[in-house]
C-alpha cells in the first residue's frame, strides 16, 4: 500500500470520527426540546442518504432486507436500535467526555464478547491495553466519590450494545452484499426507535431544532460514508487509531460549546484512556507487520522452491 492512499484514508477517518463526535454534539443540543428515541429514529432516516454510495453495480436496494444470515442480521439490528437510543440518551444527559469514556469500554466488551462466543486468543498484551482503558475511565468516573445516574448506565449500555454490533458483524462476514450487512444497522434504529417515539413524539417546534435534527442525522450518515470509504484505503488498525481523536472533539465541544469545565482527574483518565489505545494500536500494528513478513518470507520460499524444481527438469 503506498503512502498517498494510507494517508488519504487516515485522513478520512480522522473525518469520520469528527463528524460523529459533532453530530453527537447536536443530539446533546435538542435535550429538553425532543424525545431521545425520536433523535435516534432521525439518525437512521438519514442514514439512507448514503445508500447510493454504498451500493455496487447489479445489487438491488431490496438487499438491505434480504440477508443470508437472518439471526445475524437480527442481532445486529437490535444491537445498533440499542446502541443509538442509548448513546442518544447518554449524550443528552453526561458531559461529552463522560459519555465517550464509557463509550470506549466498547474495546473490553469486544475482547470479553469474542473469547467467549468466537473462541478467539487474545494476548497479553491485548488484555493490558483493555485493563488500562478500564482504569482510565474508572479515574474519570471516580465511582464512590462522585454521584452515578442513568446517563451514566445509558453510555455503559450504548458500549455493550456495539460490542454485540461488532461480534455479530463478524459473525455475518459471508453476506454476499454490503447492502445486507448495512441494512441491519439502517432497520434496527426505524423499527425500534420509531415505536418508542410513538409515545412521546411532537414535531419539532423551531427552526433552531430542525437544524439540530438534521445535523445530528446527516452528520451520522456522512461518517459512515467516510469509514467505509477509509476502511477500502487503509487497514482496519490504521483506521481504529483515531477513534480517540473523539474524546478530543468532546473536551473542546463540552468547553466551547456547553460551557462546562472538566478537573484535573478528568484529565488524567483521559490521557490513561487514550494510552490504552495507543497500546493497543502498536501491539496491532506490530502483529500486521510480522504476518506480513512471515508472507513474505513464504513466498520467497515458495518461488525457490520452484525455481529448484525447474532446474531439476
Amino acid at each position: 500500500m503506498d503512502t498517498k492512499t494510507l494517508f488519504s484514508g487516515m485522513a478520512l477517518a480522522f473525518g469520520a470520527y469528527a463528524s460523529f463526535s459533532i453530530s453527537d454534539a447536536f443530539s446533546k443540543l435538542l435535550a429538553g426540546q425532543l424525545d431521545p428515541f425520536e433523535v435516534a429514529f432521525s439518525g437512521g432516516l438519514f442514514g439512507f442518504l448514503i445508500l447510493p454510495f454504498i451500493r455496487r453495480s447489479g445489487e438491488s436496494y431490496l438487499d438491505i432486507v434480504r440477508p443470508q444470515k437472518w439471526g445475524m442480521w437480527l442481532l445486529r439490528a437490535g444491537c445498533v436500535f440499542v446502541a443509538t437510543a442509548a448513546s442518544v440518551e447518554a449524550f443528552m444527559l453526561l458531559p461529552m467526555p463522560e459519555a465517550f469514556s464509557l463509550m470506549f469500554l466498547m474495546p473490553l466488551f469486544v475482547t470479553i464478547l469474542s473469547v467467549l462466543l468466537l473462541k478467539e486468543k487474545v494476548t497479553f498484551w491485548a488484555w493490558l491495553a483493555v485493563v488500562l482503558g478500564f482504569a482510565g475511565v474508572l479515574i474519570v468516573l471516580r465511582p464512590g466519590f462522585r454521584e452515578l445516574h442513568w446517563g451514566h448506565l445509558c453510555a455503559l449500555v450504548a458500549a455493550f450494545a456495539n460490542a454485540g454490533s461488532v461480534i455479530a458483524y463478524r459473525l455475518a462476514d459471508q453476506e454476499r452484499t454490503r447492502l445486507s450487512l448495512f441494512g441491519s444497522s439502517l432497520i434496527g434504529p426505524l423499527v425500534g426507535n420509531g415505536l418508542l417515539m410513538g409515545l412521546h413524539a411532537q414535531w419539532p417546534a423551531t427552526l433552531t431544532a430542525w437544524v439540530y435534527l438534521f445535523g445530528y442525522g446527516f452528520l451520522a450518515a456522512l461518517g459512515q460514508l467516510m469509514m467505509m470509504m477509509a476502511t477500502a484505503r487503509a487497514p482496519a488498525n490504521r483506521v481504529a487509531l483515531p477513534q480517540y481523536s473523539q474524546m478530543v472533539w468532546g473536551v473542546a465541544l463540552s468547553y466551547l460549546v456547553f460551557h462546562q469545565s472538566l478537573d484535573v482527574w478528568t484529565f488524567v483518565g483521559i490521557i490513561v484512556l487514550m494510552s490504552s489505545g495507543v497500546l493497543n494500536w502498536v501491539r496491532q500494528k506490530i502483529r500486521y507487520e510480522r504476518m506480513a513478513v512471515k508472507e513474505l518470507l513464504a513466498r520467497r520460499k515458495a518461488r525457490k522452491a520452484g525455481r529448484a524444481g525447474q532446474l531439476v527438469r
